[in-house]
């Protein structure tokens, strides 16, 4: 049953002060100032900040009283017991609130400038009770920033309902939102109450449930700090327990749930499809990081899960997601983990060997029910062509590289020269590209045809000047890109081989000294880290050997 939300009266809320920013936080006295400290400083569109304390124990709450000394508008409701989770102290300070509009924000995020008065601005003008904008998230302590479904944020847009834009349902986070607060009371729309892990799934579809005009904006209006390494891993990034995974299928089984009780079929159809998409590759892409236990576990949960989705959502999810399902369906237990993960990655990569049944493509021979549809009518940059990356770091760095046929398409097209271009993680900066023609290998034949290149890197031009005293390498993506005589092409991320997957230190004559490592990411692409200068060095081995 849901709680309904009463409306509390305030004090007079002026015409440009019509926003009420909630701050939810426990135990996060460390990054809590930044949050409060942004909202407040969102400019005249702020009529007031409210920071819900649940029940913390390691000073937050002293640190929002403090601040609370020193601006007017921050106001904190300690509460007496922890909730377990973000829902419970989220519907509390939209009980509290009383401005106009209300959002959203975290106390490990915070909020960039100018992003109530964007949100509200748009909100305002198109007359829609909710306003959404663009949210990044920004890796740290790198400080790389990747925006979060940006397809749905290019352009300014009006969407008179999410059931003429059922893409919508993509985004459920519910943070780089504006609602008008009326809305949510006339629809009685809350978050689930007490620990529920994924509760903006189910607080997102009863919005986009209640049929609002919703506007969208290209602006940046929430950043979403990624902590990766930190000791207390946030609830929705703490995926090592399976649990985690259960907890995601019953907000998603929800979520579909609130549409369909709404008639809004187009809604389930689109949430179905995100999880195949979005949920179930994310989960795969580290399936084979965890232990057997886990492993079986999540495969009988997903199986069980799968099973109930209609034949509409598995066509309309994307070929990867799609023969992943479709695997998981047909196969009782784990299997085929590698190929699995590789076809997880973003791009997927779909490995050898490659087996027909009755003239289509299949998973393998024991699978023959699982179709690889599409392939032939697939456009080439569509194809998960998978290239592989040895990496021989020395005196004379090179890859040697390894581009395989799909079932005759490239072939077909004729694959001439790879580029391979290397781009810094932090910041997206381009570095150099090298070009390399590709040659057929002449062992390789039938389903195993490929093509080989070697391309010689330069690490030394990785390194900007004056920057060799960095105490941590520089990540360095990789990416190809194949073009064919017939004039088709494609981009595609490497899969990491071999045994020239570990660090080396080698003499630069532009630097004394560079340290570098190749290595593959949790979706097995070769990335590459390079530091400089001996004081790097020194410093790296250092700790290394302290650990």
């Amino acid at each position: 049953m849901k709680e309904a939300l009463e409306p509390r009266p305030g004090p007079t809320i002026t015409p440009t002060a019509q926003v009420s920013i909630v701050v939810i936080a426990f135990n996060d006295a460390v990054h809590v100032r930044d949050a409060v400290r942004s909202a407040l400083s969102q400019g005249d569109a702020v009529a007031e900040v409210i920071a819900v304390n649940d029940a913390s124990t390691d000073g937050t709450g002293e640190a929002l009283d403090a601040l609370a000394r020193t601006d007017p508008r921050l106001r904190v409701i300690h509460r007496d017991g922890n909730s377990g989770g973000c829902g419970t102290p989220r519907n509390d300070g939209v009980r509290a609130a009383t401005g106009r509009f209300v959002m959203f924000l975290d106390s490990d995020d915070v909020l960039p400038p100018g992003a109530a008065e964007a949100l509200l601005a748009a909100a305002l003008r198109s007359g829609a009770p909710v306003a959404a904008g663009a949210c990044v998230r920004r890796e740290l302590p790198a400080r790389r920033d990747v925006p979060w479904q940006p397809g749905l944020y290019r352009e300014a847009a009006v969407h008179e309902s999410a059931e003429a834009s059922p893409q919508l349902v993509r985004d459920t986070l519910c943070v780089n939102k504006l609602y008008e607060r009326t809305f949510l009371f006339a629809h009685g729309i809350t978050f689930p109450e007490g620990r529920y892990t994924y509760e903006d799934f189910v607080f997102t579809a009863r919005v986009l449930a209640a049929a609002p005009r919703i506007a969208t904006i290209p602006d940046a209006v929430y950043i979403w700090h990624v902590r990766r390494s930190a000791a207390r891993q946030s609830i929705s990034l703490d995926r090592t327990d399976v649990a985690n995974w259960q907890a995601r299928i019953d907000a998603h089984r929800a979520s579909v749930q609130i549409f369909q009780e709404a008639g809004h079929k187009a809604l389930a159809l689109a949430a179905d499809t995100k999880f195949l998409d979005h949920d179930l590759r994310m989960y795969v892409r580290e399936l084979h990081t965890r232990g057997g236990d886990y492993r079986t576990e999540w495969w009988r949960l997903t199986r069980d899960y799968l099973a109930g989705f209609d034949e509409a959502a598995l066509r309309a999810a994307r070929a990867p997601a799609r023969w992943l399902a479709r695997v998981v369906l047909a196969s009782p237990t784990p299997r085929d983990l590698e190929r699995l993960t590789q076809l997880a990655a973003r791009p997927g990569r779909l490995l050898p060997p490659y087996a027909e049944a009755n003239g289509h493509a299949v998973w393998s021979p024991d699978l023959p029910e699982v179709e690889l549809d599409a392939l032939g009518t697939k456009p080439m940059h569509r194809l998960p062509v998978t290239v592989d990356a040895e990496p021989a770091i020395g005196p004379r760095s090179t890859l040697r590289l390894r581009v395989h046929d799909l079932y005759g398409r490239l072939a077909a097209a004729g694959p001439v020269s790879i580029d391979i271009e290397l781009r810094r993680r932090r910041d997206d900066r381009r570095g150099p590209v090298h070009t390399a023609a590709l040659t057929a290998d002449p062992a390789a034949t039938g389903s195993e045809t490929c093509w080989t290149a070697e391309v010689v890197l330069d690490l030394a031009t990785l390194v900007e000047r004056g920057s060799g005293h960095a105490a941590d390498p520089e990540p360095w993506d990789l990416m190809a890109e194949v073009r064919c005589a017939d004039g088709a092409g494609f981009r595609a991320s490497l899969r990491a081989m071999g045994p020239g997957l570990r660090r080396r230190v080698l003499p630069s004559r532009r630097h004394g000294l560079l340290l570098a490592q190749p290595y593959a990411t949790t979706g097995g692409a070769l990335s590459l880290r390079v530091a400089a200068g001996l004081r790097s060095v020194w410093r790296i081995a250092a700790r290394r050997f302290r650990r």
